[in-house]
C-alpha cells in the first residue's frame, strides 16, 4: 500500500474519531483499579475480581477501527497476546464498548467467529455494549490499553506504542508500552512511562 493510501486511511480514521467522546472521570495510576463485571462472548460473567494475584491487561477493540487493523492484520496483537499470557500470572481481557448499531458491535455468535477468524489470543472478550465500563474507565481510542498489577492497582493507561500510525511497518520500530511495563514491573522495577496519550478511533458509545 502507498503513502497515499496510508494517509487517506488515517483521515478516515480521524474522521471516524470525532464522532463521540467519553464522559467518563477515569482512573488514576497509583490507585485501585474499580472492579467491573461483563459477560464475555461465551455468555460467562467475568469480573475483574476474578483475576485477583495477577496481572491485568485491559484492550479496549474494535475490529473494523484501521488502527486495531493495524496491529491485528499482520498477527502483531495476537503473537503479544501469546507471550504476555504464556505467563500464568498475566491475563489479558479485551472489551468492545461499541454500542448496537454503531462500528465495531457484533452479537456474541459473530464475535467468537471474528476471533477464531483473527486467531486473536486474549484470555478472553468482554462486551461492554452500554459504555458503563469504557466510561468508567474514560476508555477513549480503540486500542486504549490499560495494565493492573497483581495488587489491583493501575500501573499504566494510554498508548499501545509510541507511533501513532495505520501502518503495520512502524511496529516493529515502535517502542511497545504494554511490554515494557510488564517487563518493569515485574523485575521490581518503576515503570518508567506509566501514562501516554493514547491513539486510534474514537470508541464508539451509545
Amino acid at each position: 500500500m502507498n503513502k497515499r493510501s496510508w494517509l487517506y486511511i488515517a483521515l478516515l480514521a480521524f474522521v471516524m474519531g470525532t464522532e463521540s467522546a467519553c464522559a467518563g472521570k477515569g482512573v488514576t495510576i497509583g490507585q485501585k483499579a474499580p472492579d467491573f463485571s461483563l459477560k464475555d462472548i461465551n455468555g460467562e460473567k467475568r469480573s475483574l475480581n476474578d483475576f485477583k494475584g495477577k496481572y491485568v491487561v485491559l484492550e479496549w477493540t474494535n475490529y473494523d477501527c484501521p488502527f486495531v487493523k493495524k496491529h491485528y492484520t499482520q498477527g502483531h496483537m495476537q503473537a503479544l497476546q501469546k507471550q504476555i499470557t504464556h505467563d500464568k500470572d498475566v491475563v489479558w481481557l479485551s472489551i468492545c464498548s461499541s454500542a448496537k448499531g454503531k462500528q465495531g458491535y457484533y452479537l456474541p455468535k459473530k464475535w467468537r467467529t471474528k476471533v477464531k477468524e483473527k486467531k486473536a489470543a486474549p484470555t478472553t472478550v468482554l462486551l461492554d455494549p452500554a459504555g458503563k465500563v469504557g466510561r468508567l474507565y474514560n476508555a477513549k481510542t480503540t486500542p486504549h490499553m490499560f495494565i493492573i498489577d497483581p495488587a489491583g492497582v493501575l500501573i499504566y493507561q494510554g498508548a499501545i506504542d509510541d507511533i501513532r500510525s495505520v501502518n503495520p511497518a512502524d511496529i516493529n520500530k515502535a517502542v511497545n508500552y504494554v511490554r515494557q511495563t510488564l517487563r518493569e514491573a515485574k523485575s521490581g522495577n518503576k515503570v518508567s512511562v506509566p501514562r501516554t496519550k493514547p491513539y486510534g478511533c474514537s470508541v464508539k458509545y451509545k
